[in-house]
């Protein structure tokens, strides 16, 4: 049995704050670095919560503290400890939501564009996070820190449509292994430069830019498997309309996967800087419009439509 199902058979119940876990390195995880070994078997954690976690002595190996880049040995004994949730330093702001569906385990919103998910170097305010500390008041998910509350997956500044948020632990842990699992359902319309003539799919890795900070790229070497398809909605003359699927949900896949198989995003200065839009854009052409999973509480299955937003109707009629 390799180390996730071990680990997955010590916490059936899902993670809980300021409670200790402890696990056992087997053969399959030897020589991996500590703190990627404990992202991939917290996918509801972020990497940089992991790597605090780390540094403030939250995770020991053996019984001794260990840094980040600690290599794993076989039969090492890891333990580590979530602390308690902490207040948010972030203040909530009455920011008008489009709730396209809300319970009292999770709320799913129709995120403008423009607006950035969680807070971060330069946008402290303005944030769906701040927004939703005004709508849920308390009842958000702690597991991700103080400046990601509720926060379980992300899009992008510039990409509209459905963002799920989580208001308890249980809700967060139950809808991370479903993205882990890719059992979620996530639809995304788009528009990309070029006449595409058929269906498809790219199946290619997705890793951090080798000398570019703030892209992605496919990465055969070091990327993580990434897997869209794709399928045409309408041809332009110069564009297609497109419904893009993700079996995977790596950063900027979208835009990275069609921008390499030579179909960049139309408005994506990111990954097409040398393609003209002349649509006067904000950002990428991306909208994620239907996300469906099965509910925390009851296992139902729930789907959501978030509808297009005003500017990418009235770019679908000029293309027309």
């Amino acid at each position: 049995m390799g180390a996730e199902n071990r680990f997955r058979q010590s916490r059936k119940s899902g993670f809980g704050l300021n409670e200790v876990y402890s696990f056992e390195i087997t053969e399959d995880m030897e020589g991996e670095r500590i703190d990627k070994c404990l992202a991939l078997l917290m996918d509801s954690l972020s990497r940089s919560f992991i790597q605090k976690l780390i540094k403030e002595g939250g995770v020991t190996v053996n019984g001794l503290a260990v840094k980040g880049s600690y290599p794993v040995k076989t039969e090492d004994q890891v333990s580590f400890r979530l602390p308690p949730a902490v207040e948010p330093n972030i203040l909530p702001e009455n920011i008008p939501l489009d709730v396209l569906y809300e319970d009292r385990d999770v709320i799913i919103v129709n995120k403008p564009k423009g607006m950035v998910v969680h807070p971060a170097a330069g946008h402290y305010s303005g944030t769906l996070v701040n927004a939703l500390l005004y709508h849920c008041g308390n009842e958000l998910s702690g597991i991700n820190g103080c400046l990601r509350p509720g926060i379980v997956h992300r899009i992008d500044m510039d990409t509209t449509g459905s963002i799920l948020a989580c208001k308890n632990d249980k809700a967060h842990n139950c809808i991370a292994q479903q993205l882990k699992e890719h059992s979620i359902t996530r639809r995304y319309h788009a528009i990309c430069h070029g006449v595409i003539q058929e269906d498809g799919t790219v199946d290619r890795p997705i890793g951090r830019h080798p000398t570019e900070r703030k892209r992605m790229a496919v990465n055969e070497k070091n990327g993580k498997q990434a897997v869209t398809h794709y399928r045409v909605l309408k041809r332009f003359r110069n564009y297609t309309y497109l419904e893009c699927e993700l079996e995977t949900g790596r950063t900027h896949q979208i835009r990275v996967h069609m921008a390499s198989i030579g179909h960049p995003l139309l408005g994506d200065a990111l990954y097409a800087p040398n393609r003209k839009a002349p649509f006067s854009l904000q950002g990428q052409t991306l909208h994620a419009k239907i996300l469906g999973f099965h509910h925390p509480s009851t296992n139902e299955y729930v789907e959501t439509d978030a509808p297009l937003p005003e500017y990418f109707s009235h770019l679908l009629e000029i293309l027309s």
